[in-house]
């Protein structure tokens, strides 16, 4: 049988919750010597292990989420998910991922080695939670069948808009993701926020334990990242990287210097597009399968409402993609046991 073509999505920040507590543990036996070398960057960091964080008996949200602790045990989730692909059934042509997931993402697309790749994300989660300012707030543009609202994004720029024109309120677009806008604010800004985004039974939610990603609140983490975190870690990459620009890195094709710039230059301070990295995926490489890295299934809904929006293969809302997923799964989540089948074969 003829290989499918694969667009993989790596997973951000805030994916591994209590109901992921164990995941290494229930789907790689506890990782094996990918995690063993992982454990080994900690110890010498003086951090606990990941294989601690992931066999502990309870889920502590002041001990999982934080970023010095929640970054590189997703990290390892989600690049232990990544070898687990059945390559016999999968021809992966492309990679993305949302946030901190751009940093997996050049692992999996081999721009950074393993260890490579596990020390920018340790060094990041350490240094974000260490120096980061301010937080996130998520709000929904999207209806009940996912097709955007204009009313709310229409409100949404007025409110941005608004912001700027009022002293000690900064507010900013953090991330694009799909059906929701992630806001990042200072301190009086997302208490601003929460006052003035309308809400429904979820929405507008706070990210505990997250700062004020992509956006100009972290201009000052910019020459420190680039200070603890080598250039020479980053080479030419063997997949094509789709980023939070929807620029297509194509291997051997650009200056691993402009990559590591972007990284932690860019990537950092800037709005980062999911959608738009999403929808450049699926139209230039038009592949057959999406698969969404564990851990947690969080990813999914935010990926298919980014192409709902493109309209890409006719999807026209939630209820739709819900019929034709149930027929022949295009979007493959690992997190969810019936569609990590598929994947692993």
């Amino acid at each position: 049988m003829a290989k499918q073509t694969a667009l993989v999505v790596c997973p951000g920040r805030g994916t591994y919750n209590a109901p992921e507590l164990g995941y290494l543990q229930k789907h790689h036996n506890g990782g094996g010597d990918m995690v063993a070398r992982l454990d080994a960057i900690r110890r010498d960091a003086g951090q606990v292990t990941i294989s601690e964080l992931d066999a502990a008996d309870k889920f502590s949200a002041l001990r999982h989420m934080t970023g010095d602790n929640a970054s590189l045990l997703i990290y390892a989730c989600a690049m232990a998910d990544f070898a687990a692909i059945d390559h016999e059934q999968y021809e992966i042509v492309a990679v993305t991922g949302n946030s901190m997931g751009w940093y997996l993402a050049l692992a999996a697309g081999g721009v950074l080695g393993f260890e490579e790749g596990a020390h920018l994300v340790n060094n990041m989660g350490g240094l974000m939670h260490d120096k980061g300012v301010g937080g996130q707030i998520v709000w929904s543009i999207v209806d009940g069948d996912w097709q955007v609202d204009a009313a709310k994004a229409g409100l949404a720029e007025d409110i941005l808009a608004e912001a700027q024109a009022l002293d000690g309120i900064d507010v900013h677009i953090s991330i694009r993701l799909g059906g929701m806008l992630v806001f990042a604010a200072n301190d009086a800004g997302l208490k601003w926020l929460a006052e003035k985004l309308p809400k429904d039974d979820r929405f507008p939610m706070r990210l505990n334990h997250h700062a004020a990603f992509h956006s100009a609140l972290l201009d000052h983490i910019v020459p420190e990242a680039k200070a603890i975190n080598p250039a020479d870690h980053f080479g030419g990459g063997e997949i094509p990287l789709i980023d939070g620009t929807g620029r297509i890195w194509s291997p051997k094709a650009f200056d691993p210097a402009a990559i590591y710039d972007y990284t932690l230059g860019h990537q950092i301070n800037r709005t980062y597009d999911f959608s738009l990295g999403v929808q450049v995926a699926a139209r230039e490489f038009a592949p057959d399968k999406i698969i969404v890295l564990g851990p947690g299934t969080t990813l999914g809904a935010p990926t298919i409402q980014s192409l709902i929006q493109s309209g890409f293969r006719g999807f026209s809302g939630k209820s739709d993609f819900q019929k034709r997923q149930e027929d022949d799964p295009m979007l493959l989540s690992m997190g969810i046991e019936a569609q990590r089948k598929l994947v692993t074969g």
